[in-house]
């Protein structure tokens, strides 16, 4: 089996040496090379040939939402960005998805061990490497019609609305909120992403989408036309009090390597809301979730997965396919009508 080949470029002497020395521990991964800024890392990525890129945002001489513009453009290879764990780190990382990196982590630091980081990392990069990107302009059109929302729903019901996601997931909930009419009914969401940029991610979402998108607070009720995010770094946890659903966020073990989990979400969603919820899986790596969403049908709600084609990795919605646990499985944009139709 032949190895992933790994680049890390990053100023940091010290993260290029713990990412180093952490991905060699791994027999599927080969560290091919490092570089300290993008002027190096261009001439390494054509001589070396990479499968996967880790890339600091912020560094001297070029930043790097500038180089992975010109590598998306010329010579596109999945990217991973390695981020501060700031409001600024945050917004720089959400651009760089839109230009086309997979996915992010935080460096290393308060929120993170170096060991959560690692095996975080690890899985990070296996999913990268299944990515195949196509050049791309950064004046690409927009297709209008990826952008106009389901008509609003006739009545609203006490259903709920539960998603699933990792790598892929940001431009993929992107695709499946904007189209939710503005009654649509209360959403949960678990995005596999680290402290501060689910901040960033929800505020921008709130923006783009007809119903209201925002970062999950302890005690935040579930109500029709709003999403809650589960903030990184944190579980969160669907509970019901009489007629009221609420979120509880909490910190806890890592499950599948992830915190928040998908399967700590569905997992209460099944044993709160039952045949009252929707339970829908989107592209990612690993099993998160698929568990979780077998629950949610045992207990008679309706489960979506995604199919092969529109996933960026086609892991999760596998998995959870595998088990049984999706009552429907559709392409991405085929998604919110079928959320529709089965609420």
């Amino acid at each position: 089996m032949s190895k992933i080949k790994v680049l890390i470029v990053d100023d940091s002497a010290i993260v290029r040496k713990i990412f180093s020395e952490e991905l060699s521990k791994y027999s599927d991964i080969e560290i091919v090379g490092v570089a300290p800024d993008p002027y190096v890392a261009r001439d390494k990525i054509v001589s070396l040939k990479p499968d996967v890129i880790t890339l600091d945002i912020e560094m001297p001489r070029m930043d790097g939402l500038t180089f992975l513009k010109k590598l998306m453009k010329y010579y596109p290879v999945p990217t991973i960005i390695v981020s501060s764990l700031t409001p600024k780190g945050g917004k720089l990382t959400l651009e760089a998805m839109d230009i086309g990196a997979v996915d992010v982590i935080g460096k290393p630091g308060a929120a993170y061990s170096v060991g959560d980081m690692s095996a975080q990392l690890v899985e990070k990069i296996r999913a990268a490497s299944r990515v195949t990107l196509t050049k791309r302009d950064s004046t690409a059109d927009v297709n209008v019609t990826d952008y106009e929302p389901i008509k609003a729903l006739t009545q609203t019901t006490n259903k709920i609305i539960a998603i699933g996601a990792s790598t892929g997931g940001t431009e993929a909930l992107k695709k499946v909120l904007i189209k939710m009419p503005p009654n649509s009914p209360g959403i949960v969401i678990v995005q596999h992403m680290p402290a501060n940029f689910t901040t960033a991610f929800a505020a921008r979402l709130n923006d783009l989408c007809q119903i209201s998108v925002k970062e999950a607070e302890d005690n935040d009720s579930v109500i029709p036309g709003t999403a809650l995010v589960a903030p990184g770094n944190f579980h969160m946890i669907l509970r019901r009090s009489g007629a009221r659903y609420y979120v509880e966020v909490k910190t806890g073990p890592m499950v599948h390597h992830q915190r928040p989990a998908v399967d700590v979400l569905f997992k209460s969603t099944a044993q709160y809301a039952g045949a009252n919820a929707i339970g829908v899986i989107l592209t990612g790596m690993g099993a998160d979730g698929a568990e979780g969403l077998l629950e949610m049908k045992n207990k008679g709600a309706s489960t979506i997965a995604q199919d092969e084609k529109s996933c960026v990795v086609f892991g999760m919605p596998k998995e959870a396919i595998k088990l049984g646990a999706a009552d429907k499985v559709v392409s991405l944009e085929m998604i919110p009508s079928e959320i529709i139709r089965m609420v």
